[in-house]
């Protein structure tokens, strides 16, 4: 399956809308090239039509790129809306230049990216366009012979008549394509940053629930030690006579219970903590561990060493990046299941690096460059694993860096950059 970025689905989902655009500013030539012929004759009727089907070509094969290819980056997507001005230049510079009603044409392609690229980038189109309708009222072909060599009086009204008609015409017709491909489109990126958004919040809200379970899982996996120890107090004090000094088991049930009450406390705590999204600062070494208890949980029978000792630093955390560690020590399990190791260091005072290193075969460089900073093509599902862990990591302040372990390309090191905390109780 291949994975495509944020960028890629909204081109990919734009081209139709842009094959229209372009495929009715065509139309719209081609009808004002023959109304126009029906009353003069056009000068430059044949270069005209070339350039018409020269935008007809620019439109599918555009519409082919962006459906089957789509772009990774914003530039050629300005580029075709670059090339939409210049042939809409070219058509008016044959049919009369500025005097020619259709060239407000030359806003379309300008409306199209201020909804699609960067503002950069419109106002660089913006400027090409001022620039052709600038070089249009300087060099240009006249409609037709007569426009040079002495009009008649009729065919001066029939030429006025023409431009006042088309003005009107060329309102209404760029008022509907604004409406149909512009507003349109719009209205799928509103519709699509939304779906996004409710993505976001079912993923927190899924690993909100999966952390909260790890939590459960580990306090119910503390409270055995307690428990059995009850329990085999219970079972001696029923076998003593009733004049036994109970106080040292008594002693000891009482902290057994108060133990018991901690944990249970801290599941209350995490399970508040998970539904408000609140941050949750502790030292590294207790976020360290209460990972290292997840990944027993998890995968008992992994090879994971947690090489200790620790910074003594803090750091904030919640359900989440607990979640986000997982699944890059999931993905370093399944890379490397006789051996895994996990680290920490701190380059200063203000940082904390979380190291996860294995012995698998290594990522792919896409991955080496800018782990997690978009969906790439995965067999494994490593890819989204690492966009998802990316995306967390940097919600708190973090950066999510990978580097090859040796220069065979085998084994990877995936370092979790966080902001050290102060500590608040």
């Amino acid at each position: 399956m291949e994975w495509l970025t944020l960028s890629q689905t909204g081109f990919q989902g734009a081209a139709r809308y842009l094959l229209g655009m372009r495929l009715a500013i065509v139309t719209i030539m081609l009808l004002a090239i023959a109304v126009t012929d029906a009353f003069i004759t056009l000068s430059h009727r044949a270069q005209a039509l070339l350039v018409c089907l020269a935008y007809g070509v620019l439109a599918t094969l555009a519409w082919l790129w962006f459906t089957r290819r789509p772009p990774q980056s914003m530039l050629p997507v300005t580029m075709t809306l670059g090339l939409d001005l210049l042939l809409i230049g070219c058509w008016l510079y044959n049919t009369g230049g500025y005097t020619n009603p259709l060239v407000s044409l030359l806003l379309l392609p300008l409306a199209i990216a201020l909804v699609l690229v960067p503002l950069n980038h419109a106002i660089g189109l913006a400027i090409g366009s001022v620039v052709i309708y600038s070089l249009l009222m300087l060099w240009h072909q006249p409609i037709s012979s007569g426009a040079v060599s002495g009009m008649t009086h009729d065919h001066g009204a029939n030429l006025a008549q023409l431009h006042l008609v088309g003005m009107w015409v060329t309102f209404v017709l760029t008022a509907v394509i604004l409406v149909l491909a512009v507003g349109t489109l719009a209205h799928q990126l509103r519709r699509q940053q939304l779906r996004l958004s409710q993505s976001r919040e079912t993923r927190l809200r899924d690993e909100q629930i999966i952390s909260l379970g790890l939590s459960s899982a580990a306090i119910a996996h503390r409270l055995g030690t307690p428990m059995n120890t009850l329990t085999l107090l219970v079972e001696e004090l029923k076998t003593l006579p009733p004049a036994a000094d109970i106080s040292a088991d008594l002693e000891l049930m009482s902290s057994q219970l108060a133990l018991c009450g901690q944990h249970l406390q801290q599941l209350s705590a995490s399970a508040m903590q998970a539904k408000l999204s609140q941050l949750e600062t502790l030292s590294l070494e207790q976020w360290l561990q209460r990972l290292q208890e997840s990944t027993t949980l998890l995968w008992p029978e992994a090879n994971i060493h947690w090489q200790r000792p620790f910074p003594a630093l803090n750091v904030q955390v919640d359900a989440t990046l607990d979640q986000a560690v997982l699944n890059l020590l999931a993905n370093a399990i399944t890379a490397s299941p006789q051996w895994v190791a996990v680290s920490a260091q701190a380059p200063n005072a203000n940082c904390i690096e979380v190291i996860v290193e294995d012995q698998g075969d290594g990522l792919a460089s896409a991955l080496l460059d800018s782990p997690g900073a978009s969906i790439v093509n995965s067999e494994t599902g490593m890819g989204v694993g690492l966009f998802l862990s990316n995306a967390t990591i940097g919600r708190l302040g973090g950066k999510l860096k990978a580097r090859p372990n040796g220069t065979d390309g085998r084994g990877t090191t995936m370092i979790i950059e966080l902001p050290a905390a102060e500590y608040s109780l």
